[in-house]
């Protein structure tokens, strides 16, 4: 892989993982239009950027959750971030020989197209569907919200999903506004990215001492336009709905399908 194919991949990555529009799927269509093939295992490594640029982002927000489970003794944050990461590490967990093994669903364009035009319709749609009473927090989610929360972010094992969409859609249904839905997801997925650094990083060792320059400027990339990616959808959740996010994947969805259908005939 070129140099200038990891910054791509790198801006891909951080751009895309936070702004709901499924960071998987862009990489999955990148991968496959710059080299022919979806590389699986450099889309993990490059989480680690991503995952740093949301430790730094919210160090003040992670320190009063420390703060307030060892000072204070409230854990009720904490306890709802815990549970809606349950279902999707253990999901991950148990089928992650089985991403690993078939690259034919979890890096095809296919199954991209597909599931960015439903979410999309389904962000276009959300704000007429029927929602929980209000909550202002994620704090303030009883445990069973927390835990459907968590259950909608299994859903973004399937490349084209997006992690962050299904789980701000969720919350936006459990009850909580755009912004407050978009900071709680981004909380609840530390756990989840932490794990998946720290399970490829000690399984595929190989694999990052082999591609080790590209892996760093990927990562380097995607810490800086997450940072970025971060405080632009807060801001702009703070007054607009995911209904832009929404037709852009539909938007994308059909141009990917037209380019499918032209090169299989």
């Amino acid at each position: 892989m070129s140099f200038i194919q990891s910054i791509i991949l790198g801006l891909i990555q951080g751009l895309t993982e936070f702004i709901p529009v499924s960071s998987s799927g862009h990489l999955v269509i990148a991968q496959t239009f710059l080299s022919g093939a979806s590389d699986h295992l450099f889309l993990e490594f490059i989480n680690l950027g991503t995952f740093l640029a949301l430790l730094v982002f919210f160090r003040k927000k992670i320190w009063t959750i420390i703060t307030d489970i060892v000072v204070h003794h409230k854990f009720r944050l904490a306890r709802n971030i815990l549970i809606t990461a349950v279902p999707a590490g253990v999901v991950g967990f148990l089928l992650a020989g089985f991403i690993d093994d078939t690259p034919q669903f979890f890096g095809s364009a296919v199954v991209v197209a597909i599931t960015l035009a439903v979410v999309g319709i389904i962000m276009v749609v959300i704000e007429k569907l029927p929602h929980a009473s209000e909550v202002k927090s994620g704090e303030n989610l009883t445990g069973w919200r927390a835990f459907a929360i968590g259950a909608a972010q299994t859903l973004a094992l399937i490349p084209g999903v997006s992690r962050s969409g299904s789980t701000i859609i969720a919350g936006r249904l459990a009850g909580l506004k755009p912004a407050e839905a978009a900071e709680y997801s981004f909380l609840a997925s530390l756990p989840i990215m932490f794990g998946v650094t720290v399970k490829t990083f000690v399984s595929d060792h190989a694999y990052l001492t082999e591609h080790l320059g590209t892996l760093a400027l990927s990562n380097l990339v995607a810490f800086i336009s997450g940072l970025f990616a971060v405080g632009f959808l807060l801001r702009y959740l703070q007054k607009h709905s995911l209904a832009v996010f929404g037709w852009y994947r539909i938007g994308l969805a059909v141009v990917l399908g037209i380019i499918l259908l032209i090169q299989y005939k």
